[in-house]
């Protein structure tokens, strides 16, 4: 096809033709598309120490090099930490492989006749998984200890260290608002997709504040406030989810922006800037996972004995689950908490742990009323037909 075309046109062919190449890549956030490179690199390594041909084209059965790919990658010979990995990872990677054969228009060599996942690898992935050690989940905080942790980052704060005030602020943004940490922090872990001043919204009734202009006074009469999405996981592009006043001083959605707002303000914040931001020496320096991880771990140690919590149970990411275990005792049903933390899945049950004792203190009452019935009889055995 090149060949045919004037050599302009070719030129320009192949500047368009990376440019695709750079929008697919643009299609997931960037540490996935950096995670699939270096993957594919690690494929390069594997096939070529085996003196085969990586696009598989003289293969007439790719399952078993995908299967090996797959071991050595789950005992970390190939895993890029080096270290064995669970059952999830050795899928990925394998994923990651066909989708760069996809994205290519080669056919995925995962896949069967019939569209589907190999027999031999999701069996090979099901033994992984029998394997694994159990799973470490957060645990959720109940209410009472963020509430130490404000008072730890504001009232104890004698030096007035900005960063202190901030974690303050993020940990009740992200209770209310089941916030990821990528969404409400900076975070090397989780993508980072932070909301920024320009997705907040404040309302006095149903009347829009403009956050920038009007007077401080108009800020604390708000009595609601929304956050707007744009790229963060499982929302929709210009959804917007809110809150009203709780009726606390302190923990209170409204309160909290208001506050993260006028910080912003006196600092002559861009509208861009994430809301996780301080000023520090005229610098702007983002709040981390590890800092909001630190902070909450520090008042767990202290007084974590009255909640049944150690400091290895929580870190960064329990404040999402921590919005929806108060959601949950709070009376609301599971859809509205999935539709409040963008669940699309039953995901949202991994985050509710049945051992919160409000959770189970009518369990077995509930049961004893429940499980005092009386089966119908089955009906007689009709006679053949004729």
């Amino acid at each position: 096809m090149l060949a045919a075309m004037p050599l302009e046109e070719r030129d320009r062919w192949r500047a368009d033709l990376r440019l695709v190449q750079a929008e697919v890549e643009a299609g997931v956030v960037a540490g996935t598309a950096r995670s699939q490179r270096n993957v594919w690199l690690t494929w390069l390594e594997f096939c070529a120490s085996l003196s085969i041909d990586p696009w598989l084209q003289s293969l007439r059965d790719p399952i078993p090099l995908l299967q090996v790919f797959a071991r050595r990658v789950r005992t970390g010979e190939l895993s890029l930490s080096g270290s064995p990995v669970l059952s999830r990872t050795p899928e990925a990677y394998v994923r990651a492989i066909g989708q760069t054969f996809a994205r290519v228009g080669a056919a995925d060599p995962r896949l069967n006749h019939h569209g589907d996942v190999d027999f031999r690898l999701t069996r090979q992935y099901s033994s992984y998984k029998k394997t694994d050690p159990p799973p470490t989940r957060v645990k959720p905080i109940p209410l009472a200890l963020l509430h130490h942790v404000f008072h730890w980052a504001t009232v104890l704060n004698l030096t007035n260290c900005q960063q202190r005030t901030m974690i303050g602020n993020l940990i009740y943004l992200a209770f209310f608002f089941l916030l990821r940490p990528g969404e409400y922090c900076f975070s090397s872990e989780d993508a980072f997709h932070p909301f920024r001043l320009c997705d907040v919204g404040l309302y006095i009734g149903a009347r829009h504040i403009d956050i920038f202009a009007e007077p401080e006074a108009n800020l604390w009469a708000a009595t609601s406030c929304t956050l707007m999405f744009s790229t963060q996981k499982n929302g929709t592009r210009g959804e917007i989810i809110g809150h009203a006043r709780s009726g606390a001083l302190h923990a209170c959605p409204v309160t909290c922006i208001i506050r993260l707002i006028l910080h912003a303000r006196q600092n002559n914040a861009p509208p861009t800037l994430p809301l996780c931001a301080i000023k520090v020496n005229n610098t702007w320096q983002l709040v981390t996972s590890p800092q909001i991880t630190g902070g909450l771990r520090l008042q767990v140690a202290i007084h974590g004995f009255q909640f049944g919590l150690v400091p290895a149970d929580i870190s960064a990411k329990s404040l999402r689950a921590s919005g929806a275990m108060a959601l949950l005792l709070g009376g609301i049903d599971a859809d509205r908490i999935k539709l409040v933390g963008r669940w699309k899945t039953d995901e949202m049950l991994r985050y509710l742990h049945a051992q919160a004792e409000p959770v189970m203190r009518m369990f077995s009452r509930a049961m004893l009323a429940g499980g005092d019935y009386v089966l119908l009889p089955a009906l007689p055995e009709l006679p053949p037909l004729p």
